[in-house]
């Protein structure tokens, strides 16, 4: 998932091989991971980053900002990982007009009863696809930030808890497009991930062809092609046992430096936060679960390390002059942090 190849990475490089030990307590972990990703290749083509991103998000409890152009099947993957994890999917499309009580919900007046109800909105679901989310005014933002931080929405003094396990994919169009708005700092940092999804190469993309061209209803190829692999309460008992996986001292060492480095690199004048440490070590178990190790790895780090911050950072205004990305300016952070050997 990480822009950083291993050949490249220099401290990666010449770290000395470890033996890579199995555990059988997180085999399921590995093999319902392994499940999972082949029944939604079913319907699903390519796009490794994108499932293996969502599915880390998940496991680890977080949230994914997915940046991609329209028409590369977003909405197809969200439904068809609901229906392999037999879980509950919703579609919010946001537009400029659009309320925040349109995706909270809001009470309404119950004339038989002669008083006020509160009606769900589309938000009370599993898996929740915000697509293009940055087309709707900061307002209309602010309506995720307590969903997706404490998974409850609070109406007129009530909460109401929405359904686990609870994930947020947001698209957004790239902010050269027209009548996108750019999400405030606070809505950025409660994604764990940001993704971008590219175009898929012409192999790929000829599989796309075969197998959506026939004008099949979706929601019969869903029935008929892809079946349930878990349920939500098994996969928040996977979630529980991700949380198990043991990182060592040094490996938190090595996260924290990432991370207060990124608040000192030249050409960043906003750097990471707490929580993205937090990301990093939350993703870091569940690459290691979905490998069927108890114990992270600096790998796994270095692996999920650009999606992590790439949105928690921010260029300083001569490195946008001068052409430099956020991507390539971790890169360079990332390899200049010596890497725990133990």
């Amino acid at each position: 998932m990480s822009n950083i190849p291993p050949e490249t990475n220099e401290a990666l490089a010449k770290k000395p091989a470890r033996e890579i030990v199995k555990s059988e307590k997180f085999a399921p972990v590995q093999k319902l991971y392994e499940d999972i990703s082949k029944e939604i290749g079913k319907l699903f083509v390519g796009q490794e980053e994108l499932v293996l991103g969502s599915l880390t998000a998940l496991f680890a409890g977080g949230h994914v900002l997915i940046e991609s152009v329209p028409g590369l099947g977003k909405t197809l993957f969200v439904r068809t990982m609901g229906r392999v994890l037999g879980c509950e999917c919703g579609r919010i499309q946001f537009t400029a007009d659009l309320m925040p009580s349109d995706i909270t919900g809001a009470p309404v007046y119950d004339m038989q009863r002669s008083e006020f109800r509160f009606r769900p909105g589309p938000v009370f679901t599993q898996f929740l696809l915000a697509d293009e989310i940055n087309r709707s005014p900061a307002k209309t933002h602010a309506a995720l930030l307590e969903i997706m931080q404490e998974y409850r929405v609070t109406i007129d003094g009530t909460s109401h808890e929405v359904p686990r396990p609870f994930l947020v994919m947001a698209t957004q169009n790239p902010l050269e497009s027209e009548g996108t708005y750019n999400l405030p700092e606070a809505q950025l940092d409660r994604f764990m991930f940001k993704l971008r999804v590219e175009y898929p190469t012409a192999s790929q993309e000829a599989e796309i062809l075969k197998l959506h061209s026939q004008q099949v209803d979706l929601n019969q190829r869903l029935n008929e092609e892809v079946g349930a692999v878990t349920s939500p309460t098994q996969l928040l008992e996977m979630i529980q046992l991700c949380s198990q996986i043991r990182i060592e001292e040094s490996l938190i060492d090595y996260i924290n430096e990432i991370v207060r480095a990124s608040r000192t690199w030249p050409a960043f004048h906003i750097g990471a936060s707490p929580r993205a440490g937090l990301a990093l070590m939350q993703s870091a178990r569940a690459l290691a679960a979905f490998s069927g190790r108890d114990y992270a790895i600096p790998d796994d780090v270095v692996d999920i390390s650009i999606p992590t911050l790439r949105h928690r950072v921010q260029l300083t205004a001569e490195a946008e002059i001068e052409g430099r990305t956020a991507d390539e300016e971790l890169t360079s952070l990332i390899r200049g942090i010596e890497v725990p050997r133990d």
